[in-house]
C-alpha cells in the first residue's frame, strides 16, 4: 500500500491551519474583551464629562445675565464660535 503524500500533506496543512486560526481567534477574543473594558470606561467618562460641561455652561450663562456682561462675553463667544470653526469641529459636531 502506498502513502498519497498529496492526500498526508492536505491533512497537516488544514490541522495546522486550524491551529493557527484557533490561536488568532483566541487572542482576538481576549483584544476586545479588553478593548470592550476601555470603551465603556471612555463612554461613562464622557458622560460624566457632557454633564460637567452642560453645568458650567449653564451657570456661567446664568452668572453672565446677572453681572450685566452680555456684550463683552458675547464678544468672547464669537472669538471662541471663530476658532472652533476656523479648526473644523463645528462642521465636524453638525455631521
Amino acid at each position: 500500500m502506498e502513502i498519497d503524500w498529496i492526500l498526508v500533506g492536505w491533512i497537516i496543512d488544514t490541522v495546522l491551519n486550524g491551529i493557527v486560526w484557533l490561536i488568532i481567534a483566541a487572542f482576538s477574543i481576549l483584544l476586545i474583551d479588553v478593548t470592550d473594558k476601555w470603551t465603556r470606561k471612555a463612554i461613562m467618562f464622557l458622560d460624566v464629562a457632557d454633564k460637567w460641561s452642560r453645568n458650567v455652561i449653564e451657570n456661567s450663562f446664568e452668572w453672565i445675565q446677572n453681572k450685566k456682561l452680555n456684550i463683552l462675553f458675547a464678544f468672547l463667544l464669537m472669538l471662541f464660535l471663530g476658532i472652533l470653526a476656523q479648526l473644523e469641529i463645528i462642521p465636524k459636531l453638525i455631521t
